[in-house]
Order: C-alpha cells, then sequence, then structure tokens
C-alpha cells in the first residue's frame, strides 16, 4: 500500500463526520460534551423518537434497531460512531463492533471506568432503565475493571418519565426552563419517588452513583440532592467525549479546522419540528433543522450479512440462556 494511498485515505476520514444515535433525544447531553471536547468535527446525530423509550423493550428488539441506525450511519459515511443510549449499547454494542467497519464506542464502558476511577469504598451504584439494568452490562464492565467492586444497581424508569414531560413544557428561555425545572423536580411527589429508587443504594453504602441513562443528567441536581453530597455523580457522557478524541487521535483522524468544520446535522424518527424544539433545550443550543427519516427507510438498511449476524447473535443468546 502506497504512502500517496495511505495519506489521501486518512486525509478523507478526516474530513468525515462522528455519528451519534439514542432512542430519542437523551443522547444529545453526550453529543453536548462532544462538541465542547471536539468542536471542529463535523457530527450526524440520529434520535430515534419514534420508537422512544428502548428501555421496556426487548434487548434482541433494540439489537435490531442498532443494525437499522448503523446501517443507516454508515451510509453517509461516518469515520466513527457513538452508542449515546445505555440500553442501545447494552443490547447492541459488541454486534455493531463486529459487523461495522469502523470503530463503534457505546456509553456504559466509559461510565463504568469513570466509576472505578471514582470509588473509594469499591460500592458503586447504577442506576438505568429496566432494559439497561437487567441486561447486568454495568456490573460486568465494573467487573473486568476491578473484580474488587460491589455494584449496586436499581432500575429507575419513571425517571425518564419526569424528564421527557420536563423538556414539553411550554416554550421559553432556557434559564427559565431550568429554573421551573429545579422546582418541579424538588416537589414532594417527585421527592418521594427518588427516595423510593434511591434509598436501597444509599443503604448499601455507596460512595459513587452512576447515572447510567443519557436522561439521567438532567436531574442531577435533583438526584444529587437524595443522595447526598458524599456520594459522587458519574455521567458517562464526558468519559465517552474523552474516548471518542483519544480513538481518532490514535488512527490520526481528528478533523482540521477550516470553513467546513463544527457542521451538526439532525435527523429524527419522530417529529422534525419537536425535536428541534426540545432537543435545543437539551443541547443547549439552538437546532435550526432536523432532517425526518422514516422507519421504514431504517427497516429496510440491513444487509443479508446483517441480519445473519443478528440471528446468529440471538441464537447465542438463547443457547446461553
Amino acid at each position: 500500500m502506497s504512502v500517496l494511498y495511505l495519506e489521501g485515505y486518512t486525509e478523507f476520514m478526516r474530513n468525515l463526520p462522528i455519528g451519534i444515535f439514542d432512542s430519542g433525544l437523551g443522547g444529545l447531553t453526550v453529543m453536548r460534551e462532544l462538541a465542547e471536547a471536539l468542536p471542529d468535527e463535523n457530527i450526524v446525530y440520529l434520535g430515534d423518537t419514534a420508537r422512544c423509550p428502548y428501555g421496556p423493550r426487548e434487548l434482541g428488539e433494540v439489537r435490531r434497531f442498532v443494525l437499522e441506525i448503523g446501517a443507516w450511519l454508515t451510509k453517509h459515511p461516518v469515520k466513527l460512531m457513538v452508542i449515546a443510549c445505555n440500553t442501545a449499547t447494552a443490547a447492541g454494542l459488541g454486534l455493531a463492533q463486529r459487523v461495522f467497519d469502523i470503530p463503534v464506542i457505546g456509553v456504559i464502558e466509559p461510565g463504568a471506568r469513570a466509576a472505578v476511577r471514582s470509588t473509594v469504598n469499591r460500592s458503586v451504584g447504577v442506576i438505568g432503565t429496566v432494559g439497561t439494568i437487567e441486561s447486568g452490562a454495568y456490573s460486568r464492565a465494573v467487573r473486568v475493571l476491578d473484580a474488587g467492586v460491589t455494584v449496586f444497581s436499581v432500575a429507575t424508569p419513571k425517571f425518564v418519565d419526569v424528564v421527557e414531560a420536563d423538556l414539553r413544557m411550554g416554550p421559553g428561555a432556557l434559564e427559565e426552563w431550568l429554573a421551573e425545572s429545579a422546582e418541579v423536580f424538588i416537589r414532594p411527589a417527585f421527592h418521594d419517588m427518588a427516595r423510593g429508587y434511591l434509598e436501597p443504594l444509599k443503604r448499601s453504602g455507596i460512595d459513587t452513583l452512576v447515572l447510567g441513562c443519557t436522561h439521567f443528567p438532567l436531574l442531577e441536581a435533583a438526584i444529587q440532592q437524595v443522595v447526598g453530597k458524599h456520594v459522587r455523580l458519574i455521567s458517562s457522557a464526558e468519559e465517552t467525549a474523552r474516548e471518542v478524541a483519544e480513538t481518532l487521535q490514535s488512527r490520526d483522524q481528528l478533523a482540521l479546522p477550516d470553513e467546513n468544520s463544527g457542521i451538526r446535522h439532525f435527523a429524527t424518527t419522530g417529529d422534525p419540528v419537536e425535536f428541534a424544539r426540545i432537543g435545543s433545550r437539551v443541547l443547549r443550543q439552538r437546532i435550526s433543522s432536523v432532517d425526518k427519516v422514516d422507519l421504514s427507510e431504517l427497516t429496510g438498511l440491513p444487509s443479508a450479512r446483517l441480519m445473519a449476524a443478528l440471528e446468529d447473535e440471538s441464537a447465542e443468546e438463547a443457547t446461553c440462556g
């Protein structure tokens, strides 16, 4: 392989965007960190809001979604893919890494790594969707990093409902929304619900709590109030951005600043107008344009090779189960 070919390939890859997807809007918390860490990178984000939430779904179904959206992103093409959804990471990261010819990074391992570094008493709590918690993905990821750390996990599905409902409040300045939502989150009803979820973790003596859903950083202040200041909260978004940067740097594929750098492209399977309105609040900057992606387009994308890999994964899961 000639030096000129390698130089041309490297230049081509540098100019490709990073692809990010989530079941909806929560993954924009990951994109926000990524855009801050790598401002020169172009980013393509797909929110699968028509099929949100992923948490209550069977992992096999979510795994199929991962293949569909991964195939959509690689058609653009992209140089690296981020699964900015804990449930989708738990269900399909390994499969995506095997079938796609680019690096695929999920949010669970970066979050687990940050938790292991943070904990002093080696007792870590994890909250997330039913799918994420039942998968045991965080426990396995922590065990690989440090087998001496004990993980206590609790599914907190109503937290997602709280965030979704609050994000759909009437229009207004972001600062006003944040102030309003803070008042909502500390209402007795929310506080009682949060205590019901989090008190068992407090009694377990955790000193670190992983926010195992990309919606949950929006509840960080309220969760901190319930668990106490002595418990450090871990969001995987910042750690994921760091891993993306390190991966691109090691491959010599970091974008160089020019007039075409820093472009953000958004798409959704749901309502583009609602995505732009609510997504602007999560991203903390205005989203002016969102493309609509029909589910029929996604479901028809996986090739025979990808579907065979999906069937093999499902068969292996059934055998292990």
